[in-house]
């Protein structure tokens, strides 16, 4: 098969798909993230070194990282969407362990079932390994303004935890600045949604198995909580 038609059947291949995701995509307010992931397919044909084979050891992770992963997460890791996460300036340990534990389909939260496991199943582990140190050497996102009374409230619940429920502070483990560690997440800049979203999974199901401990943290937390410590961590200024 020569170039021509590899594009040809990238292009047979990709519009039927990003037809039957509209209706999904378009209920999630994704519009910008469908265009770019059928034109990255597409585009990807004239690309020296083409990543539309994930399940081909030779592509580089920075490949993988422009041509697919950026399609949600956007190219320095800063994502359009709060539906997908900011990947910028994460710890690199925590970026393996989550796409390790989708490939393992050990993480079955919403979100890893329908975009996740299909990716990462076809990543090798050195693959793996350059996308958290791709993702993990971006400049971290900015925080964003908001509601004043939701941050004071926040901070206090990040910093000091909440007594009566014995909910330790969220510093203990991601840091003084929501930077995190190791297989602790940066929270700092984190789209708001998306973090009460995680937290109402930790709280109601067993989707996340790897995070038991946040499943007892999150149980202490009301939806007022985790509107407030959300909008604090989503205002906080980068820290690397």
């Amino acid at each position: 098969m020569n170039h021509h038609d590899d594009c040809k059947t990238a292009y047979r291949i990709a519009a039927p798909v990003a037809k039957a995701r509209f209706e999904n995509f378009k209920r999630k307010g994704c519009y910008l993230s469908l265009g770019l992931a059928f034109v990255a397919t597409i585009a990807g044909c004239s690309a020296p070194e083409r990543s539309r084979s994930l399940g081909n050891p030779s592509i580089s992770a920075n490949t993988i990282a422009l041509q697919v992963c950026s399609n949600c997460h956007g190219v320095t890791g800063i994502s359009v969407s709060p539906n997908f996460p900011n990947l910028a300036a994460q710890p690199p340990l925590y970026l393996e362990a989550q796409l390790k534990s989708f490939k393992s389909h050990g993480r079955s939260d919403p979100a890893g079932f329908e975009y996740m496991w299909g990716i990462s199943a076809r990543l090798t582990d050195a693959q793996i390994n350059g996308l958290a140190a791709y993702f993990s050497s971006q400049s971290p996102a900015p925080g964003k303004a908001t509601d004043p009374a939701l941050h004071k409230n926040g901070q206090m619940i990040f910093e000091q935890g909440i007594a009566a429920t014995n909910t330790p502070a969220c510093a203990g483990c991601h840091g003084t600045k929501g930077e995190g560690m190791q297989l602790f997440p940066r929270l700092a800049g984190q789209h708001a949604d998306y973090i009460v979203k995680q937290l109402q999974v930790f709280q109601r199901t067993d989707e996340r198995p790897e995070g038991s401990v946040m499943k007892t943290i999150a149980h202490g937390l009301t939806p007022e909580h985790m509107e407030s410590v959300a909008a604090y961590l989503e205002a906080m200024p980068s820290a690397q």
